[in-house]
């Protein structure tokens, strides 16, 4: 008798959305409603982890990374071997490259997104379009699956 592998799953999930806020609501929302079908329960950190994440990141692609009449795009990968979710966003604006800088004014209502991404996701970073078009990619890793 031979034992068999089990094949590794990973979830994924790709889809292009306007770079307007409603865009990027409806970004997260599918982002939340993917983490629950792909086993990471709704009431849980790691969820609550993930989802702010993906927000953070939506949100700083149509605040930041809009170009009129240009879609960003999003695409999250889950593996459970692995125990990571990473998020991709991609925008077409190239020359908007996010810092982590000193941080924003104590009196100032924005420029919190990155810190937040910074404090909750494993590892953070921004490159160049995987397919070589205008613009870049911000993705985050989340631990989200117990080990």
């Amino acid at each position: 008798m031979t034992a068999t592998q089990s094949p590794v799953t990973v979830h994924q999930f790709t889809m292009r959305f306007s770079s307007t806020p409603r865009g990027a609501r409806l970004a997260r929302r599918l982002c939340e409603h993917c983490l629950g079908a792909w086993g990471v329960p709704y009431d849980s950190d790691a969820h609550d982890v993930v989802t702010l994440v993906a927000a953070e990141l939506c949100a700083n692609a149509v605040q930041h990374g809009h170009v009129p009449g240009r879609d960003f795009q999003v695409h999250m990968t889950a593996s459970p071997s692995t125990r990571t979710v990473r998020i991709e966003v991609t925008d077409t604006r190239g020359e908007s490259v996010p810092l982590l800088s000193a941080g924003p004014s104590p009196d100032g209502e924005g420029g919190r997104g990155l810190l937040l991404v910074s404090a909750l996701a494993d590892r953070w970073g921004c490159s160049p379009r995987a397919d070589g078009g205008p613009g870049k990619t911000v993705w985050a890793e989340c631990t989200a699956y117990p080990a």
